[in-house]
């Protein structure tokens, strides 16, 4: 059973209490089901988990039914051979902790800046690479799960995954930051899709779901609920005010679609009713 009740995994990023990786665990522990390991290791400053940070966050994870999800550091790239170095080091580092997914993101900037069919077609080749090369070191490629950022169009990557079973992490605030709807997007390809990033956009980004509103999360949440998504949904803000008041909104969401899913199922019993 999961914190809300839902099909879905609610998550929450490891950096909404300023401290480490295993304070905010310990206290993300009884609210939610997954948590999204934000890493980094750059100049000098590394958070990367030492073997007793993970054994600390593999007693967390048995202790409250937790899963993790990984964050890669940096946009992968061939042309950055440094970008599959720091994929290799977190992956290394991360392994014992069963991740349910490495979230990453390809390099963009080629097609971003010159998204014509030669450009594109020499960009989806060294990314199909990327990708080959990091579910080498993952082991299967179902767990990396290839997020849409609000710089190019998740199409430009989309056809790699009939060549390479790679899943997908719909960030529904990114596609909100171009001003397009996610559920279509999601509908179309849910059965892809590993994770899911939920927050607010407007003056800054990774802000409350509140800054959304409900008349726009409510959609994606029903969708979610009406396919019996089972993925990790998380909740991609980071402190505590977005994270409890984005959560807030969802325990209000998963009330009334728990108290909906009741009323039907009562009707459709009431069918069998001489």
């Amino acid at each position: 059973m999961t914190v809300l009740g839902t099909p879905f995994r609610l998550g929450s990023t490891s950096y909404i209490w300023p401290a480490g990786l295993v304070p905010n665990a310990r206290r993300l522990g009884p609210l939610v089901d997954d948590v999204e390991l934000v890493l980094f290791d750059s100049d000098g400053n590394s958070n990367l988990p030492d073997p007793q940070t993970v054994r600390e966050l593999n007693e967390l994870a048995q202790a409250h039914h937790l899963s993790y999800t990984v964050h890669l550091p940096l946009d992968l790239s061939l042309a950055h051979p440094r970008s599959l170095e720091k994929a290799r080091k977190v992956i290394a580092c991360t392994r014992d902790l069963e991740p349910w997914a490495y979230v990453l993101h390809l390099d963009g900037r080629l097609v971003e800046a010159d998204p014509n069919p030669v450009v594109l077609a020499r960009w989806q080749e060294q990314a199909l690479d990327v990708l080959e090369l990091v579910a080498a070191l993952v082991g299967d490629a179902r767990r990396l799960a290839v997020e849409n950022l609000e710089n190019y169009r998740p199409e430009c990557y989309l056809p790699l995954l009939e060549q390479v079973p790679a899943s997908l992490c719909v960030d529904a605030g990114h596609l909100w930051l171009v001003g397009r709807e996610p559920v279509p997007f999601l509908a179309e390809h849910l059965d892809r899709t590993r994770v899911i990033h939920l927050h607010g956009v407007g003056d800054r980004d990774h802000q409350s779901l509140v800054r959304q509103g409900h008349d726009r999360v409510r959609p994606v949440l029903d969708l979610l609920w009406s396919r019996r998504y089972e993925g990790v949904v998380t909740l991609e803000v980071f402190g505590r005010p977005d994270f409890f008041s984005s959560r807030e909104l969802v325990i209000q969401w998963a009330n009334g679609a728990a108290s909906s899913a009741k009323i039907d199922d009562s009707k459709e019993a009431g069918a069998w009713l001489p």
